[in-house]
């Protein structure tokens, strides 16, 4: 009888965690009376706006940059995302003392191009309707020798992920579910291999976009499947297909995915700015509104939840959550 190592395991998680003491933040985690009235349990928000760059994939981004060799580091590093993962590999490549180009799509977000700016990257967009943006990247890579780190597709990156959960535990103690929003899937696989590593009875749950159920029906299909280019508010959950990689830990770890609207992101983003006086972006307000919409069931005893990022700026946060007309 033959077993499969799963790609990355809790002791990755931990080892990533000690490579990013003292570099990535240990985030808050918050609670609320009023949410735990609300939804009619015990609530553990894990507040990731607060990390560096504002959210939570600076943590794979620098696991993953600063395992690579230092003659590759010095040729540079490549990476392409929406908006989050490019700032954090942008800030990890000046950490670590080299240079960052990034392929994002013409229409991200102005203030997360701004902020990658910022960190000293060089940007090469790209309409995500119709191009690739993994092929852009891999061009660009060949031609000038860089590293690529993927915002998903990795087992650094997966590792680094799941020391936001691991985090939660340490702090809150052992969970009855995890929720943690779902994009091309790092987080919530690296989430789940350090939730069900250490207490296997915890349900993790995954909260997709409604136009955006790629894992959603891979999960049910039981193999990977795509969907049209998704046309929501929660731009770090549009993608078409998960990850080889991520789905070949999510459909062994994963409980289930929820499905949320962008009126229930909006309403979720409000409640958060309203109630609980932090920001958040459309996709760090997932698995609050599936808690808010009871989208879920009713949830047991101890809840976690993964709020992934805040980079909103405020003209956006205004459109989204000022009066409907």
């Amino acid at each position: 009888m033959t077993t499969t190592t799963p790609p990355v395991t809790l002791d990755d998680v931990r080892a990533a965690a000690e490579r990013l003491a003292g570099v990535a933040r240990r985030t808050p985690v918050l609670r609320s009376r009023t949410l735990d009235a609300l939804v009619g349990a015990e609530v553990h928000l894990k507040c990731e706006n607060f990390q560096r760059v504002g959210a939570f994939k600076f943590r794979g981004a620098y696991n993953a940059a600063s395992r690579l060799a230092p003659e590759q580091l010095s040729r540079g590093i490549a990476a392409y995302s929406s908006g989050n993962h490019a700032q954090a590999v942008a800030l990890a490549a000046r950490e670590l003392g080299t240079t960052a180009v990034i392929v994002m799509p013409e229409d991200a977000p102005p203030s997360k191009r701004a902020a990658t700016e910022a960190y000293g990257a060089r940007i090469v967009t790209y309409d995500r309707y119709t191009g690739d943006r993994v092929a852009v990247a891999e061009a660009l890579a060949a031609e000038r020798g860089l590293a690529i780190v993927p915002p998903y597709e990795h087992p650094h990156v997966i590792a680094g992920q799941g020391t936001a959960a691991l985090e939660l535990l340490e702090e809150a103690g052992e969970l009855d579910a995890l929720v943690a929003p779902v994009g091309g899937g790092g987080l919530i696989a690296g989430s789940a291999t350090a939730v069900k590593g250490l207490h296997p009875g915890t349900r993790v749950i995954g909260v997709e976009p409604e136009a955006g159920d790629d894992t959603k029906r891979s999960l049910e299909a039981g193999h990977r499947v795509s969907v049209p280019v998704p046309r929501t508010i929660a731009d770090g959950q549009a993608l078409q297909t998960p990850g080889e990689l991520t789905f070949s830990v999510n459909r062994r770890l994963l409980d289930g995915i929820v499905l949320v609207g962008d009126d229930e992101i909006r309403d979720a983003m409000r409640f958060a700015f309203e109630r609980l006086k932090i920001v958040l972006e459309p996709s760090g307000a997932t698995p609050l509104a599936v808690l808010l919409t009871g989208r879920a069931g009713r949830l047991p005893g101890r809840v976690g939840l993964i709020l992934s990022g805040g980079n909103v700026d405020a003209a956006r946060f205004a459109r989204l959550c000022g009066p409907r007309t």
